[in-house]
């Protein structure tokens, strides 16, 4: 097989050494992992993860939790606020079928779902978004106590846990000291749900961690669970970070050069509709030196995008590269960039190509 360029080349070998190598990291430390599907996408490979240790996935989306569980994946954390009545009635169909945990982090969101499945006489999993420092999603974190008293009242869900997103983030500054900023989150998570035990609300589950943060927050004891989704894949931020080499990067945007009319400069057939270009360039904690790692060559950088054209500078104006070359880069940020494409390309071991279905881009709801 010679797939029409471009396209998201992946090596399944890198993949199974990525996926063993955080199942492992997770059992030595006692902590369940949960990884989080939003950079693969993948039916597939949501059933390596599960079958190498994991308890189940993170979605954040109802679209992609209906996804997966219609391959057969049965336990399924919704970590999102689901807001609307419309959307809560995917979540009741959803709740007969499989195990569902849904995120909250307001008192209006949690009474509509508690008045909703209350309805229907059935309860839901529900976990309280806790914001550590990101600034996104989350109640904050001196407000807690008082929101998960509240909510744990509510008929028709069950608080079970806690959990947050707190990314390189220590003392409430960006950080590169990403076993700082996990320390500081698990900890964070930990004491929050002694309070909440000792007022008697029975949290089970203290769920923290991304890619970089995962290792480290996972060795405090209390952390109950972790969920990293980008170390399936890894990608040029990962490396940039530290968490990874290169050779643990499994995904690459193959390109072919199909226009090189100056020495130092050549287009490629991949743009912003191929590339993601979510993480600004040349800036703090990655400082990104163009739009991904180009494999092989360290000479030329993929410095500019528009929608259908990669612009390629060679810092030797020698000609190297000539139309019909193809070039293999690994993006700056991996899931974003699959989320563009409705398949990619897994290498086997035997150096066979097949196709696969991504079957949970596009899920916006």
């Amino acid at each position: 097989m010679n797939p029409e360029t471009p396209y998201i080349a992946i090596q399944y070998s890198t993949v199974k050494q990525n996926i063993i190598h955080m199942a492992t990291m997770a059992k030595n430390n006692g902590c369940n992992l949960r990884p989080h599907i939003k950079t693969h996408k993948i039916p597939e490979i949501a059933k390596m993860q599960i079958d190498a240790g994991a308890i189940g996935i993170t979605v954040a989306k109802i679209g992609e939790a209906k996804v997966m569980a219609a391959h057969g994946i049965e336990d399924i954390f919704i970590a999102y606020p689901i807001i609307g009545e419309d959307k809560i009635q995917h979540l009741i169909a959803l709740n007969q079928k499989i195990r569902l945990i849904v995120g909250v982090d307001s008192l209006s969101g949690a009474k509509a779902l508690s008045k909703a499945f209350e309805k229907v006489n059935q309860a839901i999993e529900v976990r309280l978004e806790i914001d550590t420092g990101m600034g996104r999603t989350g109640v904050p974190y001196d407000e807690a106590f008082d929101f998960a008293r509240k909510i744990n009242c509510y008929p028709g869900l069950k608080l079970t846990g806690i959990f947050t997103f707190k990314g390189l983030v220590y003392q409430g500054k960006a950080t590169l000291d990403w076993e700082k900023a996990g320390l500081e989150e698990g900890k964070m998570m930990v004491e929050l749900a002694d309070q909440l035990r000792n007022s008697g609300i029975n949290i089970e589950d203290v769920s923290v961690g991304s890619t970089p943060t995962a290792a480290s927050a996972a060795r405090v004891d209390g952390v109950t669970e972790v969920r990293p989704g980008t170390y399936v894949f890894n990608d040029t931020m990962l490396v940039n970070m530290g968490i990874c080499q290169w050779d643990a990067c499994a995904a690459s945007v193959v390109t072919t050069v199909v226009s090189a009319h100056q020495p130092d400069k050549v287009i490629v057939d991949g743009g912003n509709k191929t590339f993601s270009t979510d993480a600004p360039l040349n800036v703090f904690p990655h400082y990104l030196q163009g739009y991904g790692k180009i494999i092989g060559r360290d000479d030329v950088f993929l410095e500019k995008l528009s929608e259908e054209h990669g612009t390629i500078r060679l810092e030797k104006e020698d000609g190297s590269l000539k139309v019909g070359d193809q070039l293999a880069i690994i993006p700056n940020h991996i899931c974003t960039t699959i989320n563009l494409h409705d398949k990619v390309y897994f290498i086997e071991d035997s150096g066979q190509m097949r196709a696969v279905k991504v079957e949970g881009r596009g899920k916006v709801y």
